[in-house]
């Protein structure tokens, strides 16, 4: 059995790590409330923009002519993990580097064992993970947490396109958490790029005959990059929101298992020190019957 020096350490040593995980509960918690108001706000206008473009392009042939709407055969391969830059937020970071290697498992298995596949890690841990397991990693773009704006996002978007554009990729994908709640986010793999029509030619809703202002071909070139810089916006939020959903999540369960662990403890103590008592009590019994016997 431990000694009461022992035990009272422990409980001490709790008690501390208990302040601390209730401290980061709040801190995520209070950012969490700013970046769910981000992401909400976000969310619309992209989906918004993403439709249009896939309604508009998918019955224009000027849409043809974009350099982000070819289709070629899969060679090289760019995958955009969204993850944090800190750990204690669960299964949030392992979640999202699961489903980026079961992508390339599924998808580019014969690009990865060829050395085709590169990393481009928006989060540190993603690309730690990476790193060690042998991947090429584009770091540059690993800080955009630190100074989190559309301006950082759009230099990784602007990247990845020109990659796609020169021909140095031929696939974009995209991993990241979707926020839904403080306790649940959904892992999400996105196509970039080759940008892929929502709406097929010849539609309902691509038969509409639509009056663009300026040039059909025009509006299309302005549109595809806005929604693709707008689309790993919105994914760069949702992970961002996800991240102190998960984090406040992890805190609130660390706290509750530090008090569990404290009542063990206490009670542990308790026993210890009573144990403690009843043997000097006996002692002293002991003591005074051999003097009263002298």
């Amino acid at each position: 059995m431990a000694s009461l020096k022992e035990v009272r350490a422990r409980i001490s040593s709790i008690n501390s790590t208990q302040q601390i995980t209730r401290a980061m509960k709040m801190v995520a918690a209070a950012k969490l409330r700013r970046a769910q108001d981000n992401i909400t706000q976000l969310r619309p206008y992209a989906n918004k923009l993403s439709q249009m473009l896939g309604t508009v392009s998918a019955g224009a042939e000027s849409a043809s002519e974009s350099p982000y709407k070819q289709t070629r055969t899969v060679g090289r391969v760019l995958i955009i993990v969204i993850t944090s830059d800190r750990g204690l937020c669960g299964a949030f970071n392992t979640n999202a580097v699961k489903a980026a290697l079961a992508l390339i498992d599924d998808k580019y298995a014969a690009q990865a064992r060829s050395g085709n596949v590169e990393i481009m890690a928006i989060g540190k841990k993603g690309a730690e993970a990476f790193y060690r397991r042998g991947f090429v990693v584009n770091t540059e773009h690993v800080n955009a947490f630190g100074s989190l704006s559309f301006t950082t996002v759009k230099a990784a978007a602007e990247e990845a396109m020109a990659g796609f554009a020169s021909g140095r990729f031929d696939v974009v994908e995209i991993v990241y958490n979707e926020f839904k709640n403080a306790a649940m986010q959904i892992v999400r793999t996105e196509q970039m790029l080759p940008i892929v029509a929502t709406a097929k030619p010849g539609s309902a809703t691509t038969s509409i005959n639509y009056t663009f202002e300026p040039s059909e071909a025009e509006i299309i070139r302005e549109l595809i990059p806005k929604t693709l810089k707008t689309q790993l916006y919105k994914a760069v939020l949702d992970s961002n929101a996800s991240e102190h959903g998960a984090r406040m999540t992890a805190m609130d369960k660390a706290t509750e298992n530090a008090g569990e662990l404290l009542k063990e403890l206490r009670l542990i103590y308790n026993r210890t020190r009573q144990a403690a008592i009843t043997t000097e009590i006996l002692e002293i019994v002991g003591g005074a019957e051999a003097l009263a016997s002298a």
